[in-house]
């Protein structure tokens, strides 16, 4: 596993991801626990919603999309240490069956003012289903350390 450093980054770069099934069983359980409401608990009840369909809670996609970044491409040394969103939406609904993926792309790389042992890394990372539908687009800051003087 190669881990980048600041001066690793460039504005441009993507990274890539494996792909992750979500389960109906595993959607329900996340729903039970920490978005119990009808359309992300059963079908039936889900069908005469907006979503006319089960869909999994909007947090459940967030955190099989921080799964996604940990196993991915993207190797921030230190590990990915979030500092905010400046966006964050779901276009569209996840199913039970989808198989999810992502891309990040880094949109700016800057040293930090008052600690010049780390720096900022915005990036847009947008989670697709087996279509290349976007079902989530974030755009977040990660603290990213500098590489040593003898690193």
């Amino acid at each position: 596993m190669t881990v980048h450093y600041l001066e690793d980054f460039a504005v441009g770069q993507t990274y890539g991801s494996p792909r992750l099934r979500v389960e109906e069983a595993r959607t329900i359980e996340f729903a039970k626990e920490f978005d119990p409401q009808p359309f992300h608990l059963d079908d039936k009840a889900a069908r005469g919603t907006v979503f006319g369909g089960l869909a999994a809670s909007g947090w459940h996609t967030a955190a099989m999309t921080m799964r996604l970044l940990v196993e991915g491409e993207l190797k921030p040394a230190g590990g990915i240490i979030g500092l905010g969103f400046d966006e964050f939406r779901w276009p569209r609904p996840v199913r039970p069956g989808d198989e999810l993926h992502l891309t990040s792309e880094i949109l700016e790389v800057r040293p930090s003012k008052s600690r010049p042992d780390q720096g900022l890394v915005k990036v847009r990372t947008t989670t697709f289903n087996q279509n290349n539908e976007p079902v989530q687009i974030t755009i977040g800051n990660l603290l990213v350390p500098r590489r040593t003087r003898e690193g």
